[in-house]
This record gives structure tokens, sequence and C-alpha cells, in this order.
């Protein structure tokens, strides 16, 4: 199992890793609407959408994975009434590659952020 850590997506805010690799399969932990170095969460659930995938997307990339090897997202929403915005940046995101994903609304998230999401990608 190996630790993978980037300085271009926020730090953890807990007792956890941003990534696990272990064989040829990453484990991304969700990650927030917060540009690498800020505390405060992007409100604005388009732009909250953006920065969470490319936070993920820089995890993925520490690994040495790209894009098309994220398989699954999970995707936490505090208001399910915004996935249609949510989702046209995601469609925008990720264009002809579709990985699997689940869209669920929780009450609260860390930070109280609007959206937080995680990936599994797989090299290979």
């Amino acid at each position: 199992m190996k630790t993978i850590n980037t300085k271009k997506a926020p730090a953890a805010i807990g007792p956890y890793s941003q990534g696990i690799m272990k064989g040829n399969t990453l484990y991304v932990s969700g990650q927030l609407p917060l540009e690498p170095g800020a505390d405060t969460p992007i409100e604005d659930i388009k732009k909250a959408s953006r920065q969470c995938l490319e936070n993920v997307l820089a995890v993925v990339n520490e690994a040495g994975l790209e894009k098309e090897d994220i398989v699954r997202c999970g995707i936490f929403m505090r208001d399910l009434g915004q996935f249609g915005a949510m989702n046209e940046v995601y469609a925008d995101f990720f264009g002809d590659h579709k990985p699997a994903r689940a869209a669920i609304e929780a009450q609260r998230l860390p930070k109280d952020v609007v959206i937080e999401i995680d990936c599994i990608a797989v090299k290979g």
C-alpha cells in the first residue's frame, strides 16, 4: 500500500491520506471545493464542482495515472436540486470518458461544503 499526497490538492483535514495506491488501483479520498492552501470553500456549485474534480485529478496525476484511468466517482452534494449544474461541469470535465458514478445528497459535509467528490482509478 502506497500513500499518495500532492501539494496540488488541499491537504487532508483529518487522519487520512489524499489517496492510497494498492496494486494497480488508486483510491482517492473525498476532495472538497478548496483551492490548494485555501481555507474558504467555494460556494458556487459549478465552480465548486470544477475545483473538486481538479483536486481529484491532481491526486490521480500524482499517482502516475490519467483522467481516463478513473473508473468510478462518488458525488456527495448538500442539495441534489443543484444536480443539473454539477452534471454540466462533470460532463465537460470528463468529455467522452464516462466513469461509473453515484450521486448522493448529504445533509452535512466537512467544512459545510456544497459538494465533495472521491474516485477510484485503475492503472492499465
